[in-house]
Parts: C-alpha cells; sequence; structure tokens
C-alpha cells in the first residue's frame, strides 16, 4: 500500500525556484510549504510533518546531500526527490546511496515530477538504501 502525498516541502536556494515549483504543486492540490535552506528545513520538520521533501542539491551552508544525510538519521520514513541543475553521476549515486527516492535535473518538468511521485504513492521501492 502507498502513501498518501498531500503536504509537501520545498528546500532550494533559490527564490524562483521554491516559487514556481510550490505555484505547480499547489495548483496540483498539494500542499505546500518551501524554506531555503537545509538548517530551515530541519526546522520546519521539527514542527511540522510532510509527506515529501523535495530538495536542491547545490546550496550554501549545509547543501542538499549534508541535508538528506540528517533528514534520514532524524525522519527516515520521509520520502525525498533530490533535484539539481549541476548534476553528476557521483552526486547522483551518493543521494541515491543516502536514500534519495529519485534523482532529477533541473528544470523539473511538471510530467517527470508527478510520475516520481505516483512512484511514492503506489508504493513503488526507490532504488537507494533506506
Amino acid at each position: 500500500m502507498g502513501r498518501k502525498i498531500d503536504k509537501i516541502l520545498i528546500v532550494d536556494d533559490e527564490e524562483n525556484a521554491r516559487i514556481g515549483l510550490s505555484k505547480l504543486l499547489s495548483q496540483e492540490g498539494y500542499q505546500v510549504d518551501s524554506v531555503g535552506n537545509g538548517y530551515e528545513a530541519l526546522e520546519f520538520l521539527r514542527q511540522q510533518k510532510v509527506n515529501l521533501v523535495i530538495s536542491d542539491i547545490n546550496m550554501p551552508g549545509m547543501n542538499g546531500l549534508a541535508f538528506l544525510r540528517e533528514l534520514n538519521r532524524n525522519y527516515p520514513s520521509t520520502n525525498v526527490i533530490m533535484i539539481t541543475a549541476y548534476g553528476g553521476v557521483e552526486s547522483y549515486l551518493e543521494a541515491m546511496n543516502l536514500g534519495a527516492f529519485e534523482y532529477i535535473h533541473k528544470p523539473v518538468k511538471l510530467d517527470e515530477l508527478k510520475s516520481v511521485m505516483k512512484k511514492i504513492h503506489n508504493g513503488k521501492q526507490h532504488v537507494g538504501n533506506s
């Protein structure tokens, strides 16, 4: 049995990316919150539960991979989709080994994101270790 996705947290240091993705997902009926970095995301998650985190990898301070490590340590059942404009094989492999459900390149295409979210909802197993 899959998990319903209704509350999403977007973590990205680029304000335009957060606004655009939030708007698209809100129009699809999801409740979306967003923050600008991994530290803010961890603070947010201490106060509210989400079903899905969509996080950029390249962020100042705590990058997305460090955030993913902390997220898995403190909230291991939270699904995570990593996004990046600069990804390579190494960051892909690290993200997946840290438990990311999927890794998507920017600019994020809504159809691709919805397809991944459908897999999460339907209870598909991600390829990373958890």
